[in-house]
Parts: structure tokens; sequence; C-alpha cells
């Protein structure tokens, strides 16, 4: 019962938008990996890079905030993965990572 009391009133805790913020960010994560069952040809590269770069900043930021937000960090660490996955796609579809195999053959 302690350890929930000093959960539920701590400066990440429920009672915070340090805790509320991650949940309702962990939606990116969620609609990102149900993406992963779509066509490579719906995903949009330039949303999946803003996306990227997106967590990055917030990842740092995350990290960087004072009391440290932990919770962010792993949101924004696990949508950084998502989305790195939906450009790996794209890119493979769109055929930049066989040119890249085909190059490195004919030389």
């Amino acid at each position: 019962m302690a350890y929930f009391r000093a959960f539920w009133n701590s400066p990440v805790g429920p009672k915070t938008s340090h805790f509320w913020g991650p949940v309702a960010n962990f939606r990116f994560v969620v609609a990102g990996a149900a993406d992963m069952n779509k066509p490579p040809e719906m995903i949009s590269a330039n949303m999946t890079s803003v996306m990227c770069i997106y967590s990055v900043l917030y990842m740092r930021f995350a990290w960087m905030v004072r009391p440290r937000n932990y919770l962010l960090l792993a949101c924004h660490a696990s949508n950084e993965t998502v989305q790195l996955s939906q450009f790996y796609r794209w890119a493979n579809a769109n055929g930049y990572l066989s040119r890249k195999k085909d190059e490195a053959a004919s030389r």
C-alpha cells in the first residue's frame, strides 16, 4: 500500500501530466503497429519521417526534463521503432533498398 501511495503522489504519478501525456501518446505506437498490416503503398514517407524526427526530439526532452520522465521516453522509443519499421517497409517497397544491392553487385 505504501508503494501505491508513493506512486500516486510522485511528481510523475497519475495525478500529473507527466503520466497522462505519455499514456495518451502511446496511441501513436498502437496506430503505427496497426498499420503494419496495411500495404506499404499506403505509407507516407513524409509523415513517417516527421514522426521519426518528432519521436527523437521528444525522447531527448523526456530525458532532460526534471523529474526525468521514463514513461515518455519509453513511449517515444517505441514510436521511433514502429516508425523506422514503417519507413523500412516504404523504402523496400519503392525499390530504394534493392537499388543499393544492385549497385553494389554491379561494381
